[in-house]
């Protein structure tokens, strides 16, 4: 009986602005990496984390999340996504990676003709109090991915959690799309008072045009984003490279499809 009434009570901690949400905070590190592969050299970039970063990666307590391509990979870039327990974790576990014989027998082997990577970005952040739980796993059906980085005006990313948290998630969904994570800056990173970093799930680039058309007209999302501009003084991101987005396609060797 006492199991019951704590389930009962831990109910209205369950449903959040009409959609279901994790029990338990998703307490994990996430580290967003993004490498540019030389020229000529994407190809076996890739075959070297096939074949032996990735075990590596989890051989040393690293999970290895999603890796994506750019639709329009004009750059040769991978983005791939790690999550640890924490950032000592992470420190650590990358330490004894890069240490590991094994990594740095692969590393001069598949370097041998050249370097495989030009340049390196990574950012390091955390699930927001509202993202549903980022679930490893594939899906049964084709679909793209599209990574959304948001900065914030001044003294806004509070307001701009909020009306995503309060409204725009919900209506992502009305119109189809499918919220898979929403992501702040770890504490202590450059522009952590800014940064709102979320993946949206859809069935192609075209479906993902249509259903923000739909949503940009929705009466609910005019009202929401006025209201919350009233409270913030101004628009909530920057007017110039406040909203930036690029559609992804999962890797063959991805966790996440």
């Amino acid at each position: 009986m006492r199991q019951l009434v704590a389930a009962i009570a831990l109910l209205p901690l369950l449903v959040l602005t009409g959609r279901t949400v994790a029990a338990e905070p998703d307490t994990r590190l996430y580290e967003i990496r993004t490498y540019t592969a030389a020229p000529g050299k994407f190809e076996a970039m890739e075959n070297r984390f096939k074949n032996h970063t990735m075990k590596l990666f989890e051989k040393h307590g690293m999970t290895n999340v999603a890796y994506f391509t750019p639709l329009d990979n004009k750059e040769n870039k991978l983005i791939y996504v790690l999550s640890y327990p924490s950032k000592e974790a992470r420190d650590k576990s990358w330490k004894a990676f890069v240490a590991d014989a094994d990594w740095k027998k692969a590393f001069t082997e598949s370097e041998k003709d050249g370097k495989l990577v030009d340049k390196v970005e990574q950012r390091f952040v955390v699930a927001t109090d509202y993202s549903p739980m980022l679930k490893v796993a594939k899906s049964d059906d084709d679909r793209v991915f599209e990574l959304r980085t948001y900065t914030a005006t001044p003294s806004n990313l509070g307001h701009l959690n909020d009306r995503f948290k309060n409204h725009t998630v919900k209506l992502f969904e009305k119109y189809g799309m499918t919220n898979v994570v929403y992501w702040n800056l770890l504490k202590g990173e450059k522009d952590d008072d800014k940064m709102l970093i979320y993946l949206l799930a859809h069935k192609s680039p075209e479906a993902a045009r249509k259903s923000f058309m739909a949503f940009g007209a929705d009466p609910a999302w005019a009202a929401a984003r006025k209201a919350s501009e009233v409270k913030g003084g101004g628009s909530l991101t920057e007017p110039k490279g406040g909203v930036q987005s690029v559609f992804l396609k999962p890797t063959d060797y991805s966790p996440i499809k």
